[in-house]
């Protein structure tokens, strides 16, 4: 019996790793057109409740906006948000296959240092997956895809703005850490408002 339970273990083990990236992608893709203001874009995150839009032209996929580079790129300018353009603050959208792992996904959102891939099947963009869906689905891959980790080990200096990892006060997996005096703190329990 000890046999047959340590073999389930090890068989639920790998079957992580073939998940594939079809699998828990976010699907279908919500999109704008480079022309599109950022106003615009942000009402649409907030009404279909996502973080990011990809930006098309032609059914050509440009490059991809986030909540963050609304925030960061965007409203920080003095100007109103409807006068600035998506292709003003979009950034390079880096693809995965949909055929590939979830580990594939993990190092490709590490290696780039990105919380975002667009899913590519037969050629076309069908989908999104993003490092809190990595993580959601295989926790164990945390390591592979949280700043946070790469910190602690040394990798990497001192960060300057938002990381993603685990909170050590709450204990929740978020895009928005910031690191002070030795702690990593998620924006809620810094008591800062979310953009949605």
């Amino acid at each position: 019996m000890g046999a047959n339970h340590l073999s389930s273990n090890h068989r639920d083990a790998n079957m992580t790793t073939r998940v594939l990236v079809r699998d828990i992608m976010n699907s279908p893709i919500i999109s704008a057109t480079p022309d599109t203001n950022i106003k615009e874009i942000a009402d649409k995150m907030k009404t279909e409740r996502i973080g990011s839009i990809i930006i098309f032209k032609d059914e050509e996929p440009l490059g991809i906006v986030t909540d963050w580079d609304i925030v960061t790129d965007g409203f920080s300018r003095d100007v109103p948000p409807s006068s600035i353009k998506a292709s003003e603050i979009m950034k390079k959208l880096y693809t995965i296959e949909g055929a590939a792992t979830i580990t594939e996904a993990a190092r490709t959102l590490r290696k780039h240092n990105i919380k975002r891939l667009g899913v590519v099947y037969k050629d076309r963009v069908v989908g999104i997956i993003s490092s809190s869906d990595v993580i959601a689905v295989t926790p164990e891959l945390i390591d592979v895809v949280s700043e946070k980790s790469a910190l602690i080990r040394g990798e990497v200096g001192r960060p300057t703005g938002h990381i993603s990892g685990y909170c050590d006060e709450c204990g929740e997996w978020t895009d928005l850490l910031l690191y002070n005096d030795g702690t990593f703190t998620c924006e809620e329990c810094r008591g800062e408002s979310s953009l949605s």
